[in-house]
């Protein structure tokens, strides 16, 4: 299911990143890879707060929605 649609406070294993060559390496770039854990810290409006390697990441609703998890 899409990282968009997780529960927030609950540790996720990233499956897959989808989107074009530079969408994933945009994505990478921010800290999530395959086999990594990612959890949703909150939600503000269209845009989600999520933990990744111990930093917290601001992402769109849209990038969520091409994490896997």
């Amino acid at each position: 299911m899409p990282l968009a649609y997780a529960e927030a406070g609950q540790p996720q294993i990233i499956k897959k990143i989808g989107g074009n060559p530079e969408v994933k390496k945009h994505i990478e770039d921010l800290g999530f890879n395959v086999g990594g854990e990612v959890s949703i810290v909150s939600s503000l409006g269209e845009n989600l707060i999520v933990k990744v390697k111990e930093s917290r990441v601001a992402v769109s609703d849209e990038l969520a929605r091409k994490i896997m998890v």
